[in-house]
């Protein structure tokens, strides 16, 4: 299994080898025109990656899967909702 870096310790310009390029997704309910989408990558064991689908060569923000997981939580539960 390879080696992974932690997420504290990469470049989210440089994190886009991390993930298999074919495994991005974004949810069903994304813009049509492709704006105001995040895709999804759940490929690399035990870390998840995040990148903006507007941009060719978009940063990836990479989670490992406890991150993920509180932030998910986080969502279900209302906190980041815009008041």
């Amino acid at each position: 299994m390879p080696e992974y870096p932690r997420p504290v310790d990469y470049d989210p310009h440089d994190a886009v080898h991390l993930f298999d390029e074919s495994k991005w997704q974004k949810s069903f309910a994304s813009e049509p025109n492709g704006g105001n989408c995040v895709e999804v990558n759940l490929a690399a064991p035990g870390l998840v990656g995040v990148r903006d689908t507007k941009l060719a060569s978009s940063p990836v923000f990479v989670f490992d899967a406890g991150e993920w997981a509180a932030f998910l939580e986080g969502v279900k539960a209302g906190q980041f909702d815009l008041r």
